[in-house]
């Protein structure tokens, strides 16, 4: 099987990765993948934000990164990207990183459900415990929303993070799901297939089947996704991510250059 691109790998640069874009590259080469894209979490103003993205000054070096991969595998295509974090009110810093760099794309991500609670952050799991899961999720995917509708991002990342450490809730879903993939429709973001939730308490990829399901019938495009945070982690789980969205119906994703999409079929 010809696997697509693989959109979301880090680097070292976001402290909590290990090994430089060359080796994922040349992992990428080995699987016989044609097209990756490197998506390091972007800085935000403040370097002590939190401890798991990159800093401020080291995106100069990581583009120089992402080139350096470049001349070392001339025969891959690599996507310059970043993976940013949505929080209301911070969509004028999004808009100031878009210009910083000719990137490729931009990957929308909700890791914060308030200014302090990563609530995909193991040290942060205890917050859990005090609160009514449904009451998470609609927070979660009423802020995913929003990033969507702001048309500030190509992609957006694990729709349903939330789910990360099995914290579900009882009742039903499928409306603010419904909701988010209709905001994807009008805004024509893609939603990511990211295999990253196999190797996560959940495993299950990123977002469930019922979730791809719904977006093959409103016709939400698609992108795939390891978020490899290490050179053995690309591509992996392609097999089934694929499966996934055949099964759904789909048979095209997307390819970005320049913040221009286009259809390719899978």
């Amino acid at each position: 099987m010809s696997l697509p691109a693989d959109y979301h790998m880090h680097t070292p640069l976001c402290r909590h990765a290990v090994g430089e874009p060359t080796e994922y590259a040349a992992q990428a080469v080995k699987l016989g993948l044609k097209e990756i894209g490197f998506s390091e979490h972007s800085p935000m103003p403040r370097d002590d934000f939190d401890d798991w993205r990159m800093l401020l000054g080291d995106m100069d070096g990581y583009v120089e990164k992402v080139a350096r991969a470049r001349r070392d595998h001339p025969g891959l295509v690599i996507k310059l990207a970043l993976e940013v974090d949505y929080l209301p009110g911070h969509e004028d810093w999004i808009r100031e990183l878009a210009t910083r760099h000719p990137w490729d794309y931009l990957i929308g991500a909700l890791h914060y459900v308030s200014d302090s609670w990563d609530l995909d952050n193991p040290q942060k799991i205890s917050e859990w415990k005090d609160r009514d899961p449904f009451d998470v999720w609609s927070a979660y995917f009423e802020r995913l929303t929003l990033a969507t509708e702001s048309g500030l991002f190509e992609i957006i990342a694990h729709a349903d993070l939330c789910k990360k450490f099995r914290f579900y809730p009882s009742e039903d879903c499928a409306p603010m799901f419904t909701r988010f993939l209709k905001a994807a429709q009008r805004r024509g973001a893609a939603m990511e297939l990211n295999t990253s939730g196999l190797r996560k308490e959940c495993k299950e990829i990123y977002p469930c089947p019922r979730m791809v399901n719904l977006a093959t019938q409103m016709r939400v495009p698609i992108t795939f996704a390891s978020d490899a945070h290490a050179p053995g982690e690309v591509g992996m789980n392609f097999v089934e991510a694929v499966e996934l969205a055949r099964g759904a119906g789909y048979t095209h994703c997307c390819r970005f250059t320049r913040r221009q999409r286009e259809e390719v079929k899978f």
